[in-house]
């Protein structure tokens, strides 16, 4: 692995401990205006000292996070679905590797649909963006999009939405905790980083899931409404 995609690598997933607590913010490019994220420099700005990364759209990096915010940018790049479209799979790239390096993203994440009706499309996508990647330094996010189809997230689904990314050249993956959740971990060769989801109950139900999540092996978690929902 070159040495500078290791080292933007690194400014995510501590090297120190090996774990990562990223702020994800980025619901707003398929389902608009978000509860407790309308105004996202607002919600964004006292959340960002504690976060190792934050997640967004070069939209949301450009309107509401200063320049000089010490946080590394993990940059959502597709996109194309909204949520009033009852097939969220249909992503393609919408946003350049240059204007990655541009904004001095430390990663760049991507969502693929594996078993969706655009599982090929997202494939491919990641594979290309891998490419384009390698080749600047910046490491490639795959996440484990289910859609609307909640009840995929269980291990025999996800360890191969996983593995599959994994081979296609990702760097990390992003997808759900699930029963046998080890299992996923075992069979994906690169680092795993858990969703938060869609708000919980409890505060403590968000913390036992990181929990959980960081016993079974995760490297850390990606949470967004568990954390800026919760206030």
């Amino acid at each position: 692995m070159p040495w500078g995609l290791q080292n933007r690598l690194a400014r995510i997933i501590r090297p120190e401990d090996g774990h990562t607590v990223m702020l994800a913010a980025d619901h707003g490019y398929f389902l608009g205006p978000t509860h407790k994220l309308e105004i996202p420099r607002k919600t964004l700005e006292p959340l960002l000292p504690f976060a190792d990364a934050v997640m967004v759209t070069r939209g949301v990096v450009r309107t509401s996070i200063d320049p000089g915010a010490n946080v590394p940018i993990v940059l959502r790049v597709s996109g194309g679905a909204s949520v009033l479209n009852e097939d969220l799979s249909n992503e393609k790239v919408t946003t350049s590797m240059k204007e990655a390096v541009r904004l001095n993203a430390s990663a760049v994440a991507l969502s693929i649909f594996v078993g969706a009706a655009h599982e090929h499309d997202s494939l491919v996508n990641l594979g290309k963006l891998v490419d384009e990647g390698e080749e600047v330094g910046i490491p490639v996010l795959a996440v484990t999009a289910v859609g609307k189809e909640l009840e995929k997230r269980d291990a025999r689904y996800l360890g191969l939405a996983c593995r599959i990314a994994a081979e296609f050249g990702a760097h990390f993956v992003k997808t759900y905790f699930c029963d046998d959740f080890s299992k996923v971990v075992e069979s994906c060769p690169v680092p795993l980083v858990v969703a938060g989801g869609p708000k919980l109950e409890t505060e403590l139900d968000a913390l036992e899931l990181a929990y959980e999540s960081i016993q079974e092996g995760a490297r850390g978690v990606d949470m967004g409404r568990n954390i800026w929902q919760s206030s």
